[in-house]
């Protein structure tokens, strides 16, 4: 078992981070060959998503979409800091996503891909990854 801290820079207020490499890298550098990955965000307005990794149009979907749905500026928002939306996004996503590891190598889709989610950048955040055999 092991944890690893990653620390990313986002360059924008609304961004997602593809972050499978250091995913993959965390699980090597473990030795695990058979058991699970933990990636984990601990901030409240940004979040960790699996999603396709191809075609770089559904990210910017899915940012729009999310804007659609929790637009930036609300007249009936009362949080002080004017950043709900950010909130609701990162609920939206969750904190954290479970991936298998079989034979040393994340489980993952042929179009998967694990991003980490910005919804209140620009920003430095960090973001773990826990690999566990089992």
């Amino acid at each position: 078992m092991k944890l690893r801290t990653y620390q990313i820079a986002t360059r924008q207020r609304d961004q997602m981070v593809e972050v499978t490499d250091s995913v993959r890298e965390a699980i090597r550098e473990s030795e695990v060959q058979d058991g699970y990955a933990i990636v984990y965000c601990p901030h409240t307005t940004a979040g960790i998503a699996i999603n396709e990794n191809a075609d770089p149009d559904v990210v910017r979907d899915v940012l729009r979409r999310l804007d659609e749905i929790y637009p930036w500026e609300h007249p009936k928002d009362r949080h002080a800091e004017g950043n709900t939306a950010a909130h609701m996004k990162a609920i939206q996503t969750g904190t954290s996503q479970m991936i298998l590891i079989q034979d040393g190598k994340p489980i993952l889709g042929t179009w998967q891909g694990v991003y980490f989610c910005e919804f209140d950048g620009p920003r430095t955040r960090r973001f773990y990854v826990k690999t566990m055999k089992g």
